[in-house]
């Protein structure tokens, strides 16, 4: 009765409701009400709003328990135009030695019955010299290019300056000296034949002992790829280092065309060396140029900048 009295005063018209029409409302919500204390069917219907608050199905994994859709992006992305770099290098100088000693075996200036020949010597005559030059300098200029890009790659890691720069400079020596053994031929310049090649063996293997030498200092430094990679670059720089050793030795000996065959294996395993950086630029998406003015000098009078600075001046 004091329900209904209250009902009366708040709502006027609910006063003419009889008994059998509060009894009828408090059916109905007995039946809106379950056994369990659960709302009725009427109570059930979601809205619009609900309609759409659906979460999306989670990302279906592998056995390994990874996205395969980030797993198949994490591969794709690894051939970007700063991986194909080191693996171009390779190439393109493995190729061309070789290029170079068919044509000198094929021309008669190398007679494979004396002897196994030395790299410069196939490079030394026409017209496989001219191709030789190229070749180098060409390797040279992206071997420079990779150092670079190496250098800050271990710098955005946190490797200590003077030890990057002990890298860097050591590559690019090996570039400079590749460079003039391309330029100088052995049988024209031979002292400076002989510091080039020294440069591009010596430094080239010094280069590669150094980063294997940082990679056990720093334990935290990233190593993107296999873990055969690391395995695999010691092993590469065991072989370069004791050839290298031999081929000294054997030059020593006079016996020419083992040292020739041992510095034609250094060749390769320092081209191997450079085309395994890729696996390191597969972190890479790209690389840019910077353009830093000097303080205390303003932009060109032509120059956007310059433009802005006027208009917000004159308004």
């Amino acid at each position: 009765m004091q329900i209904s009295s209250l009902r009366s005063l708040s709502h006027p018209h609910s006063a003419c409701l009889g008994n059998s029409s509060i009894a009828e409302k408090e059916r109905e919500r007995a039946d809106s009400v379950g056994a369990g204390g659960t709302p009725g069917p009427h109570l059930q219907q979601p809205t619009d709003r609900n309609a759409r608050r659906r979460e999306d199905p989670p990302p279906r994994t592998g056995k390994s328990g990874l996205d395969p859709g980030a797993k198949v992006n994490a591969e794709s992305s690894m051939w970007g135009y700063m991986s194909l770099l080191p693996v171009f290098l390779a190439l393109w100088a493995i190729a061309g030695v070789w290029i170079v000693f068919g044509i000198s075996v094929v021309n008669g200036t190398v007679d494979l019955s004396k002897g196994f020949p030395f790299i410069s010597f196939c490079g030394s005559y026409p017209p496989q010299s001219c191709i030789f030059s190229q070749l180098l300098n060409v390797g040279a200029a992206m071997a420079a290019w990779i150092c670079i890009v190496r250098y800050h790659q271990l710098r955005d890691w946190g490797v200590a300056t003077w030890h990057n720069q002990l890298i860097l400079w050591s590559g690019l020596l090996c570039a400079l000296g590749t460079s003039i053994v391309g330029n100088f031929q052995e049988k024209n310049q031979k002292p400076t034949h002989l510091v080039g090649a020294f440069l591009a063996f010596i430094l080239g293997n010094l280069y590669f002992w150094l980063q294997l030498l940082l990679s056990w200092r720093m334990k935290g430094l990233p190593r993107p790829g296999a873990p055969w990679i690391q395995p695999l670059r010691l092993i590469l720089c065991s072989l370069c280092l004791i050839l290298t050793v031999a081929t000294v030795i054997l030059y020593s000996a006079a016996l020419r065309s083992a040292a020739a065959a041992c510095e034609w294996a250094v060749a390769m395993l320092l081209f191997m060396l450079f085309g395994l950086l890729a696996v390191d630029f597969s972190s890479l998406d790209g690389c840019s140029l910077c353009l830093q003015p000097r303080q205390g000098l303003g932009p060109p009078p032509g120059s956007p900048v310059s433009l802005q600075v006027q208009l917000s001046q004159a308004l």
